[in-house]
């Protein structure tokens, strides 16, 4: 089962292991993922982060397509349901 998607770049991981700075930089530039192969297997794909408003704006927009129901309102369903400080580390 081939795990790349089309149009996907991918880099070998001799590759990346010999550019990984160069190639983290083009994907924080480009906002395109990267996957990368071993003997011409994907085995990781490196992806660009989202920032925080851009996972927020998704989230609201996903409720709204979807036509669905909240029963809080938006400030409450945004907020983490524990607090990090809580978290294992």
């Amino acid at each position: 089962m081939d795990n790349t998607r089309k149009g996907e770049r991918t880099v070998p991981a001799g590759r990346f292991k010999q550019h990984c700075l160069a190639i983290l930089d083009e994907v924080a530039e480009t906002h395109e993922p990267i996957t990368i192969t071993k003997r011409n297997k994907p085995v990781a794909r490196i992806v660009p982060l989202k920032t925080e408003a851009e996972i927020e704006q998704e989230v609201l927009t996903r409720l709204r397509v979807a036509g669905g129901k909240v029963l809080a309102d938006v400030e409450t369903l945004l907020q983490p349901s524990e607090q990090l400080t809580e978290w294992p580390q």
